[in-house]
């Protein structure tokens, strides 16, 4: 789903061929979902069997540098060793300016993203706040900051706890002070500077969280229905379970509601 940030909300859209439903008006409709078997990548759009990395075929998931272990972990970007994938692509998405951020979905978490991603990795994650701590070059070297301090603070996401709006009252710039003392070596090695920035706060449109998460996805249940009773991070929260919209991309679905 396509997101933005406007007053404090997040707002959803879902692509529906060359359409985008505004999700947030579905808020307590119901909703039926419908997945015939067909599958595009969403890189290619061309027809694919099995989706692999959230939506490419396997092909493309073995070649495109947009799926290489780096993504997932960018310290070990290899740019530098001119064996990547795609210099070209790296040099348009990795080698510009990235944060490390503080963001609270559950609990603290330590981050990193693109400078153009701000506040959308956010939403996605279903952060309800997050603070960038750092600005640094390019994503290798956040990478390389990320690792160390995950050693103190977590780099994961409790996904059903964050489901759950269980989240942790934490103050983020006390954290960021903290971190700026504790890892003062390493900030100073990459000679970086101390950035303020304010805390962004971001509300979810959601009429009621679950006790208890239930994981529904199309590949088990090709047809999904239910109450729509919010939308956070890259779920749908309906009153029959979760589904994480983002594990399913390139599915082609048959979207149904009451009006």
């Amino acid at each position: 789903m396509k997101t933005s940030l406007e007053d404090g909300l997040a707002h959803y859209h879902l692509p529906l061929g060359d359409e985008l439903l505004y999700m947030n008006d579905l808020l307590g409709k119901k909703i039926k979902l419908s997945f015939d078997g067909q599958i595009n990548s969403v890189y290619s759009g061309e027809l694919i069997k099995k989706s692999y990395s959230q939506g490419y075929s396997y092909k493309e998931m073995i070649t495109l540098a947009q799926c290489d272990t780096c993504i997932v972990k960018p310290e070990l970007c290899h740019y530098h060793k001119g064996t990547c994938r795609e210099p070209k692509w790296g040099e348009e998405n990795c080698m510009i300016p990235h944060y490390v951020y503080l963001a609270v979905s559950s609990h603290v978490k330590v981050g990193i993203t693109r400078h153009t991603q701000i506040p959308t990795r956010w939403i996605d994650q279903g952060a309800s706040y997050a603070l960038p701590i750092l600005e640094v070059p390019d994503r290798k070297t956040s990478g390389e900051i990320e690792v160390e301090i995950a050693k103190a603070f977590s780099d994961k996401t409790n996904w059903r706890k964050m489901l759950m709006n269980e989240v942790a009252d934490e103050d983020l710039e006390m954290l960021r002070d903290q971190i700026y003392d504790d890892f003062a070596d390493i900030i100073d090695s990459f000679g970086l500077d101390d950035i303020e920035e304010e805390v962004t706060h971001i509300e979810y449109p959601v009429i009621e969280y679950p006790t208890k998460v239930k994981s529904i996805g199309f590949d088990k249940s090709p047809v999904i229905e239910g109450t729509l009773m919010g939308i956070k991070g890259q779920y749908l929260i309906l009153d029959t379970g979760c589904v994480n919209m983002r594990k399913h991309g390139g599915y082609f679905l048959n979207v149904e509601f009451d009006v």
